[in-house]
């Protein structure tokens, strides 16, 4: 899927959903979350093109493995915590959309701290006495 059908299939699923919200809300929101879960696998395939990018760039450079798996933890961390915020706020409910953003940004600190160990400890290696 390109970028062109992703705008037309937004843009017809907008139409439904401006309709829909007056008269069903209940139903916008499972079309809205129908439309980000379509989108999301329509998607998968260029995922796995980037992911199998990073492993053999990760392979070539001889950089350890845990550096790629906690980088694409972080990565699917983000992208998730994002399409849950967003379906809260699609609902209306942006108070749970914040604390979605919230808990997202914190696992991402936790899964990134062994990274920022792993640099600080080099630099501490590098400087003298």
């Amino acid at each position: 899927m390109d970028i062109a059908q992703v705008i037309g299939l937004a843009l017809v699923t907008t139409v439904f959903l401006m309709i829909l919200r007056q008269e069903r809300p209940v139903m916008a929101v499972l079309l809205s979350l129908a439309f980000g879960v379509i989108i999301f696998i329509a998607m998968m395939d260029k995922l796995s093109a980037i992911i199998d990018i990073m492993k053999e760039m990760t392979q070539r450079a001889g950089i350890n493995n845990f550096f790629l798996g906690t980088l694409l933890k972080i990565m699917g961390v983000a992208y998730l915590g994002e399409f849950a915020a967003v379906i809260c706020q699609d609902a209306g409910e942006q108070a749970v959309a914040k604390k979605i953003e919230f808990a997202a940004k914190i696992i991402i600190a936790v899964l990134a701290l062994p990274i920022l160990v792993a640099i600080l400890e080099s630099l501490l290696e590098l400087m003298p006495g």
